[in-house]
C-alpha cells in the first residue's frame, strides 16, 4: 500500500507531499508535535497526546485550524488509510506563513500535517542488553526561556546533546537542567530503581511529560511497586540499581552505563525486564 501523508485535509505522496519553504515551522521551528505508536492497528493513547499538543499550541498561541474531534477523525483515517498495523504517526502542526519576518500574526494559514510510517529508534540489541549514556554538558532549556511541557518544532536543545552522544561512542545522553540536577534525555524520559523504589524526575525538573512515562508510572503502581517522583542528580544515577528509558518511539529500553560507569553489575535488572513486559501486555492489548 503506498504511504499517504496528510496535509491540510489531502492526502499527498511523500515525494509530493510539500509545504512553502515560508512556513514559520522550517524558518524558525515554530510549530508543535507528537508523536505516537500504533499497536494493532490502533494509536495508543490517542487522546492523551491530542490534549497535549493542543495544550502546546495554546501554550505558544498557535491557532490549530481543526478542532479535536477534527483532529482525531484525521489521525484514525490517516492510519487507516496506510495500513500499518504496527508503525509511528507523526502529528504536526506549523504556524505557516508566506512571507521572512519573526511576526507570527502574519501567518494566516498554519498546516497540519500528518505522517504514519514504521521507526526503528535504537538496534533491537539494545533492548536486551542495555544503552550505554553519556552526561552531556548541553543542558536543558532554562523553564523561564521556553517551558519543556511545550512539545515543540525547537529541538535544537536536544539535537546539540544528541551530537554529543554520538562522538562519545553513545546513541544516548542524559540532560542536567540549569540546576544541575537530572531531568531527561535528549528524546526520552528517564527512570531509575534504588532499593525495590522506582524513581523518576518531577516536571519541575524541566522535562516533558511523557505519555509513555505516566503509563509506566501507571502500571508498576498497579504491581505494586513504589513509585516516586524525586529530584535526582548524577549520583543517584551511578550508585542506582537499574535504569531504564521510556517513549512513545523508544517505549522500554534499559540502560546499564553512564558516563563509562556500569549502573550496578552493568545487566537489565528485573524491574525494568517486568515493567517492560508490563508495559508490552498493555498496549497489545489496546491500552
Amino acid at each position: 500500500m503506498p504511504q499517504a501523508i496528510y496535509i491540510n485535509g489531502e492526502y499527498f505522496s511523500r515525494e509530493d507531499a510539500k509545504i512553502s519553504v515560508y512556513d514559520h515551522g522550517l524558518l524558525y521551528g515554530d510549530g508543535v508535535f507528537e508523536g505516537m505508536r500504533i499497536y494493532n492497528s490502533k494509536v495508543f493513547a490517542l487522546e492523551d497526546h491530542l490534549v497535549r499538543l493542543y495544550e502546546s499550541a495554546r501554550a505558544i498561541a498557535l491557532e490549530i485550524p481543526i478542532d479535536i474531534d477534527a483532529m482525531r477523525t484525521a489521525v484514525e483515517e490517516t492510519v487507516k488509510k496506510n495500513g500499518l498495523a504496527e508503525a509511528y504517526v507523526r502529528l504536526v502542526c506549523t504556524r505557516g506563513g508566506n512571507q521572512l519576518g519573526l511576526d507570527p500574526y502574519k501567518c494566516e494559514d498554519p498546516q497540519v500535517i500528518i505522517i504514519v510510517d514504521k521507526i526503528s529508534l535504537y538496534p533491537e540489541k539494545f533492548y536486551t542488553e542495555g544503552l550505554d549514556l553519556i552526561t552531556a554538558s548541553t543542558i536543558r532549556n532554562h523553564p523561564a526561556a521556553l517551558s519543556p511541557r511545550i512539545k515543540s518544532l525547537n529541538y535544537l536543545n536536544n539535537i546539540m546533546a544528541k551530537i554529543e552522544a554520538i562522538r562519545a561512542g553513545c546513541i544516548e545522553a542524559v540532560m542536567l537542567n540549569h540546576k544541575g540536577e537530572v531531568a531527561e534525555c535528549t528524546g526520552d524520559n528517564l527512570f531509575i530503581v534504588r532499593h525495590g523504589r522506582l524513581l523518576t524526575p518531577p516536571i519541575h525538573a524541566g522535562i516533558l511529560e511523557g505519555i509513555t512515562r505516566n503509563t509506566v508510572m501507571d502500571l508498576a503502581r498497579e504491581a505494586g511497586i513504589e513509585v516516586a517522583e524525586e529530584t535526582l542528580t548524577r549520583h543517584d544515577l551511578f550508585i542506582a540499581d537499574e535504569c531504564f528509558l521510556t517513549g512513545s518511539a523508544a517505549e522500554v529500553i534499559p540502560a546499564v552505563r553512564l558516563d563509562g560507569r556500569l549502573i550496578a553489575d552493568g545487566k537489565v535488572g528485573p524491574i525494568t525486564r517486568q515493567l517492560n513486559e508490563l508495559f508490552r501486555a498493555h498496549v497489545s492489548a489496546g491500552g
